[in-house]
């Protein structure tokens, strides 16, 4: 079983990917770290973040490995690192490249094997358009700029919310308007706006949906 998980920046894809992996004993893959972890390699290697096929190469070149909270990158532990300022600012340029996302796609699709919980921007619609479930996950721009300074995941510890909400709605603007898979809600996927519910809400929530699909 696939359940594909999209939804734009702050959303809370991963944590609840993760728990929702987790509730149902399946594999959860983190397709937004494997950007991360090109766009490091990218900045390591000095590779230019507007050349889209020197990028394509470096994910060909690159071994990239996800799974149970670890990423790897070429055989080490890069998890943390990935989470840093000049990655995050760098992904969005990685990623806009179509050569990147084709290249990117092939790495996911192959990762879509037996029961797997991926999140992204683009599972439903792209890489993993048979899913068995997708998931669009949302909530408010101020919900999501809220979370980011809650999580400590702002890129700029003294960030004020309307600097988060700022970011993040150029980051929905970049992500929604690029050529290349851009960010979008599958036909036959179902919204899930989590403005107001909790974590535990909304992993129930998909975890019963995962649940009545599967039995269904």
């Amino acid at each position: 079983m696939i359940v594909a998980i999209d939804g734009p920046a702050g959303a809370g894809k991963s944590s609840v990917a993760r728990a929702v992996a987790r509730s149902l004993g399946m594999t959860f893959v983190d397709t937004g770290a494997m950007y991360r972890a090109v766009a490091l390699f990218a900045l390591e290697e000095g590779i230019s973040l507007d050349d889209g096929e020197a990028l394509a190469a470096a994910v060909r070149r690159c071994r990239i490995e996800v799974g149970d909270g670890r990423v790897v990158l070429d055989g080490r532990e890069v998890g943390e690192r990935i989470r840093a300022p000049d990655v995050t600012a760098a992904v969005s340029r990685a990623a806009a490249h179509p050569q990147v996302r084709d290249a990117m796609a092939s790495l996911q699709r192959a990762a879509a094997r037996g029961d797997v919980v991926m999140e992204g921007r683009d599972i439903g619609s792209t890489v993993a358009p048979e899913a068995d479930l997708k998931i669009f996950l949302t909530a408010s721009l101020e919900e999501r700029a809220h979370r980011r300074l809650r999580d400590g995941r702002a890129r700029d510890d003294e960030a004020t919310h309307a600097q988060v909400a700022a970011a993040l709605a150029a980051r929905d603007a970049a992500d929604s308007s690029r050529r290349a898979s851009p960010l979008t809600k599958a036909p036959d996927a179902i919204e899930l706006d989590t403005t107001d519910m909790t974590f535990e809400q909304v992993v129930a929530e998909v975890v019963r949906l995962a649940e009545e699909r599967a039995h269904g």
